[in-house]
């Protein structure tokens, strides 16, 4: 899973920085198998902070993480994998 092309949507390109989506495909590559088809990633504005958290249904999975920025953005991405292609979306776009 998640080792196909991968595309995101407008809504994605032009609201979440770049370091931040190669963040989140990061930490799909890094997560143990077997993996959820649909990942959630939920952007948290902490001060000087963007909060992370990441986590997946079937099976269970869930990580945090803090890392500091000026900008930090509040969102909620999906990225989601159809075996063909993996996608990164907003929620509002589902």
């Amino acid at each position: 899973m998640f080792n196909n092309q991968r595309y995101l949507t407008k809504g994605v390109q032009s609201e979440i920085p770049l370091e931040l989506q190669l963040f989140m495909w990061e930490c799909v590559n890094r997560m143990p198998e077997p993996k959820d088809y649909f990942q959630v990633f939920r952007l948290e504005s902490l001060d000087d902070f963007q909060k992370i958290i990441h986590f997946s249904e079937h099976p269970e999975y869930h990580r945090e993480y803090l890392i500091p920025t000026d900008k930090p953005i509040t969102a909620k991405v999906y990225i989601i994998d159809s075996d063909t292609y993996s996608t990164m979306l907003l929620a509002e776009e589902y």
